[in-house]
């Protein structure tokens, strides 16, 4: 089942239209048509694809998933690919592909799973209702608006915690494991929203090129504010990706520090154990020596394993060693 709306001079005028009679509406050149559909095949989009002069190349795109996010121009219509983009309660990046045809008087969407939000899309026109009279570009704006608004919320998410992350690097106990999970699998998300978020600034300064003729004076503004969010999206993703290489070295680098501070304590306490060894292995020998099966020969050993033992600790501490 299709999801319809008609605008008709910027003012909701019908709503859940059977696809039969868009072509009425059509009729009237101050009305604007939004259709939508899920997970359609080519046959489902036959009837309106021959109303609205669709391009057989971009009704295929539309229907078959994994299309890089563009926007191309035909003569009748422009067609968008883009991606939403959200994060789950565990922190798993959920990514959902929407197509749309873009004509003169309707905007229709074709969502290939049910994850896109097409409600909070619904919800963003209904609270600009003032810019209705606008047209296509009005369905455009509030479309693009969410998904780029998306965008920046799961970049921001990831940002904060890549800096959970951080806190994590000097801990005095660090799980290393748990660190490096969850830098993998923030970098994993990084590489996902990086590929959704870097098309759209094509995307968007083609939306806004005068001759597409999709964005009017009065719209422009409000383009632009979504391209800002772009470019600044971008930008974050790709200081955040660089970051959290940079806490992936660093915290290998603590390791590796840490690592050879033990190796030093335990080499040191090694020697210091290695003096009683010796000593009593030279006082254990069954040939006779100076205090040789005396109490002081037994008191000799005993003070030169303290003696020596302690130089070595005292020596060992000056270096830092233990």
């Amino acid at each position: 089942m299709a999801r319809t709306r008609v605008y008709r001079d910027g003012v909701l005028a019908a709503e859940g239209i059977p696809v039969a009679e868009v072509s009425d509406y059509l009729a009237d050149p101050e009305t604007t048509v939004w259709l939508d559909f899920c997970a359609p095949t080519e046959e489902d989009l036959a009837a309106i694809s021959e109303e609205l002069g669709l391009h057989p190349l971009a009704v295929e795109d539309a229907v078959h998933e994994h299309q890089r996010a563009k926007l191309d121009r035909y003569d009748s219509h422009a067609f968008l690919t883009a991606y939403s983009a959200a994060l789950d309660t565990d922190g798993t990046l959920l990514v959902s592909e929407l197509a749309a045809f873009i004509t003169g008087q309707a905007l229709v969407t074709v969502r290939k799973d049910e994850n896109f939000p097409v409600d909070a899309v619904v919800a963003r026109w209904d609270s600009a209702a003032d810019l209705a009279k606008n047209g296509v570009g009005f369905l455009l704006h509030g479309l693009l608006d969410h998904i780029v608004d998306g965008h920046f919320e799961v970049v921001q998410s990831l940002d904060e915690q890549i800096e959970e992350l951080e806190d994590l690097v000097f801990d005095e106990r660090p799980r290393y494991a748990d660190m490096q999970r969850r830098s993998f699998a923030l970098r994993k998300s990084l590489v996902r929203i990086r590929r959704v978020v870097l098309p759209m600034r094509e995307v968007v300064n083609t939306v806004m090129r005068r001759d597409m003729h999709l964005v009017d004076a009065e719209l422009q503004p409000y383009f632009q504010d979504i391209y800002d969010h772009v470019l600044r999206a971008s930008e974050w993703t790709e200081s955040l990706r660089d970051l959290v290489t940079t806490i992936r070295e660093t915290q290998l680098n603590i390791q590796g520090n840490r690592l050879n501070t033990i190796m030093k304590k335990v080499t040191s306490w090694a020697a210091i154990i290695a003096i009683p060894t010796a000593v009593t292995g030279f006082y254990g020998q069954n040939v006779p020596y100076p205090g040789f099966q005396t109490t002081a020969g037994f008191w000799t050993s005993t003070l030169v394993i303290v003696i020596l033992s302690a130089a070595l600790y005292v020596s060992f501490k000056k270096k830092d060693w233990l």
